[in-house]
């Protein structure tokens, strides 16, 4: 016997015309992506080397949190964690976010010191477009660590109009 409290799924129908729209051209989006190389383009690249002052970049101790699939490109959460001992001898003192697309390719920059604990950073960017986007880390000693991740976004934002 039926319980008589329950009541029928209701779906809105704003969610299901949303969430049908974002499976109907994620397809679309990731192919995207895809002719876009998968490598950097030049001018985030000049950016990230701009902000490394000379050193090399490597791959590793940047953990880089941002989701792959984006439905809607305004309002993108991520979050940046570097494994680092946080002391005065060695910790990070800075870490920059950089987006390959956007109209502006340095998102944000953090600036660390020993006394903040943990290596730690979150917040929410803007994404144009499917793109990359990076999280470079700047330690004591001069390395830079970075890691990047392939963004692709359904719904973009900081879309431009031209006359």
């Amino acid at each position: 016997m039926a319980d008589p409290r329950a009541r029928p799924l209701h779906l809105d129908r704003r969610a299901l015309l949303g969430a049908g729209l974002s499976l109907a051209l994620a397809p679309v989006a990731r192919a995207q992506v895809q002719g876009m190389g998968m490598a950097p383009g030049k001018q985030m690249a000049e950016a990230i080397a701009a902000f490394a002052q000379g050193q090399p970049v490597r791959t590793g101790r940047v953990e880089f949190e941002i989701a792959e699939l984006v439905d809607n490109g305004n309002t993108v959460p991520l979050r940046v964690q570097v494994d680092s001992p946080m002391t005065a001898a060695d910790h990070v003192q800075q870490i920059a976010i950089f987006s390959d697309r956007n109209p502006q390719r340095d998102v944000a920059v953090f600036t660390l010191g020993p006394r903040a604990g943990r290596a730690q950073v979150s917040t929410r960017m803007r994404l144009a477009t499917s793109q990359q986007v990076s999280a470079v880390a700047r330690m004591r000693d001069g390395s830079v660590w970075v890691a990047t991740v392939d963004v692709i976004v359904v719904l973009a934002a900081c879309i431009e109009i031209e006359d």
